[in-house]
């Protein structure tokens, strides 16, 4: 299926490793813009490096989004380069363990300020430019934000304001026609989960817990899966959905326990 994402400008936040860099290849692979915006400068060059030597079009940009001014430069750079962007995909953030009982107030405001009020920035300013292309938003959120799950307050309020803003959003831009969407995940294979299993009592006995816990297929949700159905909303293929909180997650979170 032809995405038609050939040379459009697509903004990925977090974009260097994990979900994000799947989401970045997959841009470049149907041959969309991908721009790599992450803290992390080694990430950045090294993803930027594979997709160029690949033949992709990509940029990449060192950015700590938590600094609302970095998040503006993102989007000037973007413009400066390539004069449009078509995609915001919000994908940047941390489950940081800020708890009720042993967080404070303000590591509870850092935690938003980590996962949650750079979407809302870099929307802010990537919305007179997504006006000017019919463009489209997707945000990444968290199956924590509506199953709960212990000693994550911060991450937690930060993902479920993340499925409110799929439906404010939308219902906000419908006279611009701009499409926003939120894809959740559950259990995903990545460096930043395989550091919070690394970091558990009996990692490899909590990893098998987990794992059989998964409906479909008894195994993790990969990257790249979810950066398929990232790139499907991106893509003007599905133009008549927005508003959505769409579940990739092999059933995880709203299938029956007994399944399992």
């Amino acid at each position: 299926m032809n995405l038609h994402l050939q040379n459009k400008v697509f903004v990925v936040t977090g974009g260097a490793s994990g979900i994000g860099a799947a989401i970045c290849k997959l841009i470049a692979a149907e041959e969309g813009i991908a721009v790599i915006a992450d803290r992390n400068t080694t990430q950045n060059e090294t993803l930027l490096q594979q997709l160029q030597q690949a033949g992709r079009q990509a940029m990449a940009v060192q950015a700590e989004l938590t600094n609302e001014r970095d998040c503006k430069a993102v989007i000037d750079a973007v413009i400066a380069a390539y004069g449009r962007i078509d995609g915001l995909v919000n994908n940047a953030g941390v489950n940081d363990g800020v708890s009720l009982e042993n967080g404070t107030v303000e590591s509870f405001n850092r935690s938003l300020d980590v996962s949650l009020v750079h979407y809302f920035a870099m929307a802010h300013y990537a919305l007179p430019h997504l006006k000017k292309t019919n463009g489209c938003i997707v945000n990444i959120g968290s199956k924590v934000s509506v199953t709960g799950q212990g000693n994550t307050s911060g991450y937690a309020a930060s993902k479920g304001a993340i499925n409110a803003l799929a439906r404010e959003w939308a219902a906000e831009l419908l006279p611009y026609g701009l499409r926003v969407n939120t894809v959740i995940p559950a259990e995903v294979s990545t460096p930043q989960y395989e550091t919070w299993i690394q970091k558990q009592p009996s990692p490899e006995e909590k990893l098998q817990q987990i794992v059989s816990r998964i409906p479909l297929g008894k195994r993790f949700t990969t990257p790249e899966e979810i950066a398929n159905t990232v790139v499907f909303l991106l893509s003007d293929v599905s133009s008549h959905t927005t508003g959505q909180v769409i579940f990739v997650d092999g059933g995880y979170t709203h299938l029956d326990r007994s399944l399992t």
